[in-house]
């Protein structure tokens, strides 16, 4: 073969998520105004008050193992709850697509599997709507969650310039819990700590309910905080000043930092916190500050819209931008 045409394969092999919608899906919705251009995480229908969002989890690339539901299912069914609740919308109902095989198929681990689902219904107050069932060689779970939004949901467009941004909780907790399983760190009795992080991330269910009111544009961080706010500014076509000194982390990971046992330069985009990132005008700020010491909900502002396209980081009176490769996490196929 030819080494131009061996060349040209690679080259149509090289592609991500982002190139495969805009590409190939994103017409196919134009004529539907609930897509949203599927610029955004949600359908949206305003006439039937309707929100729904889609996610697969596949075993192997989303969770490492399909052995113990205790270590997968929290997370993932949280994961699909967080695009509603980010958007100030509550979840109603979920639906399960399954793709099983005889390896976990027995009583012990279905039952686990319930159990995790019932506790979940309970403390989202969410119930099962339906699914479907099939057989595959690995483990392969859709979570579709439905609601109806009591306002308008905050997307992904909407930001302005000189917008304050703000994210809620803490960062890179959860990374840190990933990495420790993967067997890449080791941090001893602090361990259990930021795997928990990691199977149970703590959605921010309580502002959700007043994002109406201070938001102009929202996302939840699973990709990473430099990847989705880039959603954000591209969707309004604006860049970015964030201050990494501003940054929200746990005293743990704070402990960490500052041993210098991990550099928050690597951790603080790597995805999997499932906080809440959004956009405000500065009229907002005292507004924001109240909400969380009413909720007890940690609210950082990190940084500011500003014009142009790219995203700028200041780390101890150094600015620098990030390679698109190190933003965040993305799908190549």
């Amino acid at each position: 073969m030819p080494y131009w045409i061996k060349f040209q394969k690679s080259v149509e092999l090289l592609m991500d998520e982002f190139t495969l919608i805009n590409k190939y899906l994103k017409s196919l919705s134009l004529k539907n105004t609930g897509s949203l251009n599927l610029s955004d995480d949600i359908y949206f229908d305003s006439k039937k008050n309707t929100a729904i969002s889609v996610d697969t989890y596949v075993e192997g690339v989303h969770f490492i193992s399909s052995f113990d539901p205790n270590k997968f299912l929290k997370r993932i069914l949280r994961a699909s709850l967080s695009d509603l609740y980010c958007k100030g919308v509550k979840p109603k109902s979920y639906f399960l697509s399954l793709a099983l095989n005889k390896k976990f198929v027995n009583h012990t681990w279905l039952k686990k599997f319930k159990k995790i689902l019932q506790s979940e219904q309970k403390k989202f107050k969410i119930s099962l709507g339906g699914g479907d069932t099939t057989f595959s060689s690995k483990l392969t779970i859709t979570v579709i969650v439905l609601g109806y939004p009591v306002y308008e949901p905050i997307l992904r467009k909407g930001c302005s310039l000189n917008d304050d941004i703000f994210v809620t909780g803490n960062i890179g907790d959860s990374f840190i819990g990933l990495s420790i399983l993967k067997k890449k760190n080791n941090f001893g009795s602090l361990n259990n700590y930021f795997i928990k992080k990691y199977y149970q991330p703590n959605l921010q269910t309580q502002l959700s309910r007043f994002l109406h009111k201070i938001a102009s544009s929202s996302i939840d961080i699973s990709d990473g905080l430099a990847q989705d706010l880039t959603h954000l500014c591209t969707s309004s076509k604006f860049g970015a000043l964030v201050d990494l000194n501003k940054l929200p982390i746990s005293p743990i990971c704070k402990k960490l930092v500052n041993s210098q046992k991990i550099q928050l330069t690597k951790i603080f985009s790597k995805g999997d916190d499932y906080q809440i990132l959004f956009t405000s005008h500065p009229k907002n700020r005292h507004k924001i500050k109240s909400l969380s010491l009413k909720l007890r909900t940690k609210i950082s502002k990190i940084g500011i819209i500003n014009r142009g396209k790219n995203i700028v980081f200041k780390f101890k009176n150094k600015k620098f931008k990030l390679e698109s490769k190190k933003m965040g996490y993305i799908h190549n196929f």
